[in-house]
């Protein structure tokens, strides 16, 4: 992929653009399987690999993070400088279609509803972000975080405009009132709409303002996909899927005669998946808690057949690690973000071997990856 970003030395946050795409698979491919194999007592020959995911090398990403910045007549979308000044990465060729045509639009509304672009440097100023989500369909998340609540009622007032030019199904403030570097802040203010629908293998999942979704859809399918081989083949008749989000495996391996259960901090990720329970006719052999998973499962005195995690790149910690060493658990599931604290995670549960692992690239040109491991006691 060529970018003249990138050429121009504006934005170098693909770090491996320049890097031939098999390249950069086999690096990765070759980063995860070294540190696997370094696990103390486990024999790397023993882990059996299946093919790597490829993704698409741009047009990829379902979301983009913008920093808006710059001025109300010309304000600027996309990251900032090391002096704290806005370089505008609208032609960014990662963003899927749907962004890339909608990104124009929004600018043009910052400009239409007076949204005074946070000023780093002056700490002065109100709309810090955009964050903007597609759907496979086309549909848009827009949320726009702002510093205050001042413009708010400027916004409400121009966002029919919005919603008549683009596709937005969802529309929101995020309020973020301090000047760090932090994407969001916790308070969330609906204005248009309540979910957007993330078709993906035919299962419609609900996406809502502040709930996680992999940034690459494509890919995330095939990650579901992969696990649902994996449960197939082992059969299991209970599956904890624990830091579920909106029950992306969960709602995948649901199948008769097995109960589900999906354990998520986030309650509007959890009321999302039980509405689509609902709609693919699995409610009745699922459940859905909103809770810490290291606090629901040590709670616990039962142990599900098989357990599904999906922790963020911190790894699901030496808590529930331990957790899941002393239960009788007998197989898991690991999806990672982070091979490092993979390995650590691992390292303190020795009786859960690893038996297949597989390499997804939900981030081209970057060194971050996915991996998806099988480990059986």
């Amino acid at each position: 992929m060529r970018c003249g970003y990138f050429e121009a030395g504006r934005c170098r946050s693909c770090t491996f653009l320049e890097t031939p795409y098999e390249e950069q698979l086999a690096a990765k491919r070759a980063r995860v399987e070294a540190a696997l194999a370094g696990l103390p007592g486990r024999r790397g020959a023993e882990l059996r690999w299946s093919e790597p995911v490829r993704s698409s090398e741009e047009g990829f990403r379902n979301k983009a993070k913008m920093v808006v910045a710059g001025t109300v007549e010309s304000p600027t979308l996309g990251i900032l400088s090391p002096d704290g000044h806005g370089i505008d990465l609208r032609e960014c060729g990662l963003h899927s279609a749907g962004l890339h045509d909608a990104l124009p639009a929004l600018a043009a509304f910052v400009t239409e509803a007076r949204l005074t672009p946070y000023s780093v440097p002056e700490r002065a100023g109100e709309l810090k972000h955009l964050i903007v989500t597609e759907s496979p369909e086309g549909e848009l998340m827009v949320r726009f975080v702002l510093r205050s609540r001042e413009a708010l009622a400027r916004l409400r007032t121009q966002l029919p405009g919005l919603v008549d030019a683009l596709p937005v199904a969802v529309a929101s403030v995020n309020l973020q009132p301090e000047h760090k570097a932090i994407l969001e802040g916790p308070e969330e203010i609906p204005l248009h709409g309540k979910t957007l629908r993330m078709r993906v293998n035919d299962i419609d999942l609900h996406l809502r303002p502040q709930s996680f979704f992999q940034t690459n859809t494509a890919v995330a399918a095939a990650l579901y996909r992969s696990a649902v081989a994996l449960v197939s083949d082992i059969g299991p008749a209970s599956v904890w899927d624990l830091y579920c989000g909106v029950g992306g495996f969960g709602l995948h391996v649901a199948a008769p005669g097995r109960q589900v259960v999906g354990v998520e901090v986030s309650e509007q990720a959890v009321e999302s998946a039980r509405t689509s329970a609902v709609e693919i006719g699995v409610a009745g052999s699922t459940t859905w808690v909103a809770g810490d998973a290291t606090s629901w499962a040590l709670a616990r005195t039962d142990a599900p057949d098989l357990v599904i995690v999906n922790p963020p790149r911190r790894g699901v910690g030496p808590q529930l690690a331990g957790w899941l060493e002393s239960a009788d658990v007998p197989h898991v599931l690991y999806s990672s973000c982070n091979v490092d604290s993979l390995v650590r995670d691992l390292a303190a549960m020795p009786s859960l071997r690893p038996v297949s692992a597989r390499l997804l690239d939900m981030f081209p040109h970057t060194g971050h990856h996915e991996v998806l491991v099988h480990l059986a006691r």
